[in-house]
């Protein structure tokens, strides 16, 4: 395990190493760091909360704002912003520094491993979700017409500035999002870690210091994981636990549903299948659940179109042939990838939860 009380986290990669640093001065650090031809590109929402302190310095043709929805993670928009990238004179040597949450990492990330064969970039993520969960990993991706993350690879910046102070001005479904996003790892190390998430879940929403000690977990459990498999070819798809019914919620509720309490109903849905094959009982499923309705609270997916939901499923990255590729549940740190066929059994299971468990 890390040191906790260590600022500093080295992460391995095939491509290059990176180091996540946690900082108490974001100002400060982007002082030291920054050189005179890097290019940010930033949240609007945040640039208008944090720039006149942050980008001071900053001349205005080296920020590029952007609205930073799931609209910008598409092909006409990557070349817009790679566009103005050209037009701001930025050269091969130059870097990019990305400043907000998952939609701008994923922009960043990918127009960096593409423009030129690959450029320099880093991340000053701003979200409790992108401090906590998608920072690390090297995964780049956008979106292909309503298909989400289909498109993408891996490319890792050159290092990360995580500074909670961004924490302050998000909104509590924001933190809900994050957290939801975060307990799959702790579900997927075992029952100590799940524990300690439940112990500290609620009073995370309001206090720094219980929230900082999720975050940094957080990110030692999937640093373990993407040293032994960066690319997403065995041990780290149980990260994915949850993940094909939650992108298939956030698809059908055109992103209305925040993805990490998206995320939070798909991992639900995967423990209710995982019952109904007899990987586990319902007392662990209704275990997870508990604390699961904290993070959901507020939201329904009651309404949603099962056919439709069938159909989403159906184009997930996951699948093999006609197969879906389910992460499911055989006991807190026993999550496994199954290949299900989505028979009439299967499609039952789907319109009973629906209909009895929502």
């Amino acid at each position: 395990m890390e040191d906790i009380q260590s600022n500093k986290m080295e992460i391995k990669s095939q491509i290059n190493n990176y180091e996540v640093e946690f900082v108490d001065d974001i100002v400060e650090a982007l002082r030291i760091e920054v050189k005179s031809d890097d290019v940010f590109i930033v949240d609007d929402n945040i640039f208008k909360i944090y720039g006149q302190k942050l980008f001071s310095s900053i001349k205005e043709n080296r920020i590029i704002r952007i609205d930073a929805s799931e609209n910008q993670k598409s092909y006409k928009s990557i070349e817009l912003l790679i566009d103005r990238l050209i037009k701001a004179k930025f050269k091969k040597n130059h870097r990019i520094i990305a400043v907000g949450g998952g939609i701008t990492q994923d922009c960043a990330a990918f127009i960096a491993s593409i423009l030129y064969r690959g450029v320099k970039w880093l991340y000053i993520p701003t979200s409790l979700l992108a401090q906590g969960d998608s920072c690390i990993g090297s995964k780049t991706s956008i979106n292909f017409g309503k298909y989400k993350n289909l498109v993408g690879g891996f490319y890792p910046p050159q290092k990360i500035f995580i500074d909670t102070v961004f924490l302050n001005s998000l909104e509590y479904k924001e933190l809900q999002s994050g957290l939801g996003e975060m307990l799959h790892y702790f579900i997927v190390s075992g029952e100590s870690d799940f524990n300690m998430f439940k112990e500290n879940y609620v009073s995370s929403t309001n206090e720094k210091g219980p929230l900082l000690k999720i975050l940094r977990r957080s990110l030692e459990i999937k640093k373990r994981y993407i040293e032994i498999d960066e690319f997403d070819q065995n041990e780290r798809q149980v990260f994915n636990y949850g993940h094909s019914f939650g992108h298939a919620i956030e698809s059908l509720t055109e992103y209305q549903i925040p993805h990490g309490i998206a995320v939070s109903f798909g991992m639900d849905i995967a423990n209710y299948i995982s019952v109904r094959m007899n990987l586990i009982d319902e007392s662990t499923r209704r275990k997870i659940r508990e604390l699961l309705e904290l993070i959901w609270n507020g939201y329904s997916i009651k309404n949603l179109d099962v056919h439709l939901l069938m159909r989403a499923l159906s184009k997930d990255k996951k699948n093999v042939g006609n197969k879906l590729g389910l992460i499911l549940n055989e006991g807190i740190g026993s999550i496994k990838k199954h290949l299900i066929t989505p028979d009439d059994e299967f499609k039952s299971w789907m319109y009973d939860y629906f209909l009895n468990e929502q």
